[in-house]
């Protein structure tokens, strides 16, 4: 298959076979997410309850991600997957169960997101670094690209299948579909046979640790990355937890206007995980990330200060792709450096940048919105993106030899991530 073909990852049985079961399942999660929002609003009607589950879901990212990093490489990175999956599944069906017995309570709600939240922060470390069990490292770059993909084209399909289901049989029924889902990426990874990896050698779990961290610290390249993404989550993300306000009081489009504005950043997101799946190497992607988040900040001012309906949605499409761009090619150049044995850890650290943070950038933005005002808010943190953008931009002349000599050490032959 040709080295620029958009699907060239799928020619690897074990990625086709993990590609087709994420897929299923990532729709099922989907499904979940909008139809536990539902029924807590249903439930409580509180909007702070809504942001506490949410915050409840991600913010284990932050605190456990570490150790998610350690048993990605320390221990069989596809029995971890199937570990993670299989929990989940258990915490879906009675999630299920509680719902169609009809005897769920918010603080249900509130225990199983905490849970769950738990699972995922040792699940995306450990399935990151799996990723390059199933292809080859030259295919590793388009692997995450339609990785990515998948991921989007489920947040498309997944929340309106959910919409379907909750107003005609309940949300019950949505947890069950999800729950059932698990069973495709479950059967999936117990037929693959990927590539031996390198784990690290038997240490205590705390050195483990801290040795993942140093390398972060003292590898500049991967540093500044990390830096960008997580200021990148922490002041520009939390515009989707004030999407509402935009929705209901700026624009005056209600719950449809919400859904139309969400469904343009996930199109936007889609459309960037499509252009990445078309390149060919790591070349020039130290450029795409200073660009990228420039443009997700810049964006993200045009959408904040826009009264105009089908202005705000324009801007979010391009705010979807470079949000999208950013945090995907960081992941790739990240790979593309780092040992195979410290994989995990330095891929924890990515989900704590840009997962954990964001619950952190969430709780000030809705504390800032009350103050000075939703738009201002989201403005400021598309401002401080953009600065973030530009310092990454002056240093990316002195940060490319040291980026060049981690990706050929691990990639013979790869190209300068200009």
């Amino acid at each position: 298959m040709d080295k620029t073909h958009p699907f060239r990852a799928l020619r690897h049985r074990n990625f086709q076979i993990f590609f087709a079961g994420q897929f299923i399942s990532l729709i099922g999660t989907w499904m979940q997410q909008v139809a536990q929002s539902w029924l807590i609003y249903q439930l409580a009607h509180s909007s702070m309850l809504l942001g506490a589950i949410g915050f409840a879901s991600q913010v284990p990212s932050f605190f456990f991600g570490p150790l998610g990093g350690y048993v990605a490489d320390r221990f069989d990175r596809r029995r971890g997957v199937i570990f993670t999956q299989v929990t989940s599944m258990i915490l879906a069906f009675i999630l299920a169960a509680l719902t169609l017995t009809h005897v769920i309570r918010e603080w249900h709600l509130f225990v199983l997101a905490t849970l769950l939240g738990i699972v995922n922060a040792f699940d995306v470390p450990i399935r990151q670094s799996f990723l390059v069990q199933m292809v080859e490292r030259e295919d590793l770059m388009n692997a995450i690209a339609l990785n990515s993909s998948m991921f989007n084209g489920a947040r498309v399909v997944g929340p309106a299948i959910a919409g379907l289901l909750v107003a005609t049989i309940g949300e019950g029924w949505c947890f069950f579909a999800n729950a059932v889902s698990y069973i495709a990426v479950i059967a999936g990874l117990w037929v693959m046979k990927p590539r031996p990896a390198a784990l690290a050698p038997p240490t205590s779990p705390w050195a483990n640790i801290v040795e993942g961290f140093r390398y972060v610290t003292l590898t500049k390249p991967v540093r500044a990355l990390l830096l960008l993404i997580g200021l990148a989550s922490f002041a520009g993300m939390p515009y989707t937890v004030l999407m509402p306000i935009f929705a209901d009081q700026i624009l005056h489009r209600g719950a449809s206007g919400l859904g139309i504005l969400m469904g343009a950043s996930g199109v936007g997101a889609l459309i960037g995980s499509v252009m990445l799946a078309m390149r060919s190497s790591v070349r020039g992607l130290g450029r795409w990330v200073s660009i990228s988040a420039a443009a997700f900040g810049t964006s993200a001012i045009v959408f904040a200060f826009s009264r105009n309906f089908t202005l705000s949605v324009i801007a979010l499409v391009p705010l979807g792709i470079s949000m999208m761009v950013q945090a995907s090619s960081t992941n790739t150049l990240i790979q593309s450096m780092v040992p195979d044995a410290l994989r995990g850890r330095v891929m924890a650290v990515y989900s704590m940048m840009f997962v954990g943070l964001g619950p952190f950038g969430a709780l000030l933005a809705g504390s800032l919105a009350d103050r000075i005002g939703a738009s201002k808010t989201v403005a400021a943190g598309g401002l401080l993106t953009i600065m973030g953008a530009l310092a990454f931009t002056l240093r990316l002349p002195a940060l490319r030899g040291e980026a060049v000599k981690l990706i050929i050490a691990q990639q013979p032959g790869a190209g300068e991530p200009r």
